[in-house]
């Protein structure tokens, strides 16, 4: 089945989570800006040199760097047929810059899924998480200052992506099962 979606949410609301569980129902790839960026800093690629000046200290990667990364992972062959994008876009430029790739691409969204949990719940699963996966840009000061950058520039996208009709908004609380249920039944006809 031909699926293109966007998840966005603050970090730890589970969208790496839920991409990864949508990809093995639409078996469309799971494409996530950190697993491209931490690809392409693993591989000491330009980009990924780039890259890693901004996420060692918690800040967002600029958006020419992340543009290049998304395009060039768009075109590639398994993408063709359908995507999960996870954490891009995250601003109104990113969002202007996704529009042309789609019409480069001949293509569109057909939905865009908004994860919401509360500060508290995301600022104790990213801490678990940086202690689980020993992750060192996961401090305390970075988690907060994350989630800070998201209520300023990413939030405001769910407004746009609703004037267009796209946004399905989904409870990310709770059980992993019972959040994909409630992601696939808001999904429903749309794909």
């Amino acid at each position: 089945m031909s699926v293109r979606l966007v998840i966005m949410g603050p970090q730890g609301s589970g969208k790496g989570t839920q991409a990864a569980r949508i990809y093995q129902h639409f078996s469309v790839p799971a494409i996530s800006t950190g697993d491209i960026f931490r690809d392409n800093i693993a591989r000491g690629t330009e980009l990924g040199k780039r890259a890693q000046e901004y996420t060692c200290c918690g800040e967002l990667v600029p958006d020419e760097v992340t543009n290049a990364m998304v395009r060039e992972r768009l075109r590639q062959p398994d993408a063709a047929d359908g995507f999960i994008l996870d954490g891009y876009p995250r601003n109104a430029a990113q969002v202007a810059e996704l529009d042309v790739i789609l019409d480069e691409l001949g293509t569109r969204l057909d939905a865009v899924i908004q994860l919401t949990a509360d500060r508290g719940e995301l600022l104790e699963r990213m801490r678990r998480r940086a202690e689980i996966e020993g992750r060192d840009d996961d401090t305390a000061e970075v988690i907060a200052r994350r989630l800070d950058i998201y209520e300023a520039e990413t939030a405001p996208l769910a407004q746009a992506y609703a004037d267009r009709g796209l946004l399905v908004a989904v409870d990310g609380t709770g059980e992993i099962e019972a959040v994909t249920a409630r992601v696939l039944d808001a999904l429903g006809s749309r794909v």
